[in-house]
Parts: structure tokens; sequence; C-alpha cells
């Protein structure tokens, strides 16, 4: 039953999307906080920042899955 839910597109969707997340969030909460603590930046700055974020992170987990699902042509 675990080989059948490994093999499962939806899982391993899952389970990327769930990785990219931990890391990069974990990212952009350190880079606000820095952004926060070292400059006199007004605080609705590092929201702006976690809203481009947000727009950020889901063009990047796009391309980041295109490029895990391409398939090599017949003649690579």
């Amino acid at each position: 039953m675990l080989e059948r839910l490994q093999e499962n597109p939806l899982f391993r969707s899952f389970l990327l999307y769930s990785a990219f997340r931990a890391v990069y969030g974990i990212g952009i909460l350190l880079v606000a906080y820095f952004f926060a603590k070292s400059t006199d930046a007004p605080w609705w700055a590092a929201v702006l920042i976690f809203v481009a974020s947000m727009i950020f992170s889901r063009i990047l987990f796009k391309y980041i899955k295109s490029k895990s699902q391409a398939k090599p042509s017949p003649s690579e």
C-alpha cells in the first residue's frame, strides 16, 4: 500500500509542494526578520515582502513542477 501511495502523482506533488513550502517559508521568514530589524522601514514593508513572496513562490513552484514533470524526448 505504501508503494502505491508513493507512486501516486497527486501524493508526490503534495510532498514536493510541502517540502518546497517548508524550505522557502523559512527563508522568507529570515529575510523579513532581518529586513525589519536592520532597517528603519515601516512595519508594512515586511508585509509587502510576504505578499511578494506569495506571488513569487507560486511562480517558482510552477516552474519547478514543470521541470520535474518534463519527460526527455526519445532522441535524448
